[in-house]
């Protein structure tokens, strides 16, 4: 039996303040710190300890990874950043305060945008400056893989391959996983791995700063999953 520990990152400043954040690299809160420094001390409880650690390229990811890892003395172990990793991207609703977006367009399609696998928020232009191509993490993606807006299939579709082209050899070799992404990323592994129907999706929530540890069998298959606490 192997196990895998997946973890959203702990509190943001936008978290904080009810905003959307998609690829927007905002740091952690210091709640958020602390979350993360009890998320690892929790783990040492538990005595887990890591090969391998796997994260986006956004800092509030980084950065709970690190405090965990620290509270674990695992600083040392190799960390892999992949941009396959990051929050979905919310197009024109990054950076909007949720209860204001709710105003301006309803409670109804904001949890749509939120939620359903197949709604897309508005989309941003090319010449907007939250553009990710005006951003050097991601100078060496194609056009195509540059969003301006971002459902959760399509957060699907770019985590998917990075799971299986880079995660499950990895663990195959009998190396102990921890992976350190965001909400919606981890939706969509989740969604994945449990072979979740879309309305159990829109009803899925993932606190953060929560290990949440998947038990797989040789064939890499979910046996179990459960919070620890």
């Amino acid at each position: 039996m192997q196990k895998v520990v997946l973890i959203r990152h702990g509190e943001s400043v936008w978290n904080l303040q009810n905003r959307f954040t998609g690829w927007t690299d905002v740091d952690l809160s210091e709640e958020g710190f602390q979350q993360a420094k009890r998320a690892g001390e929790l783990l040492k409880k538990h005595g887990y300890n890591f090969d391998y650690g796997f994260t986006s390229v956004l800092k509030r990811s980084i950065k709970t990874l690190h405090c965990m890892l620290e509270a674990l003395d695992h600083l040392w172990i190799p960390v892999t950043k992949s941009w396959r990793l990051n929050e979905r991207f919310y197009g024109a609703l990054q950076g909007m305060n949720k209860d204001e977006a709710i105003v301006k367009y309803g409670l109804e399609q904001v949890q749509k945008w939120r939620r359903d696998p197949y709604e897309h928020p508005p989309a941003i232009t090319k010449n907007d400056e939250r553009y990710p191509a005006y951003d050097l993490r991601y100078k060496d993606l194609t056009e195509r893989e540059i969003p301006l807006t971002e459902n959760l299939n399509e957060t699907m579709d770019r985590v998917l391959p990075f799971w299986n082209e880079i995660v499950l050899p990895v663990i195959r070799k009998n190396q102990k996983v921890v992976i350190c992404a965001h909400g919606n990323s981890l939706r969509a592994l989740i969604k994945y791995m449990d072979n979740l129907t879309d309305e159990d999706v829109i009803k899925l929530e993932i606190p953060t700063a929560t290990p949440w540890v998947y038990e797989l069998d040789e064939g890499l298959n979910t046996i179990k999953h459960y919070y620890l606490d």
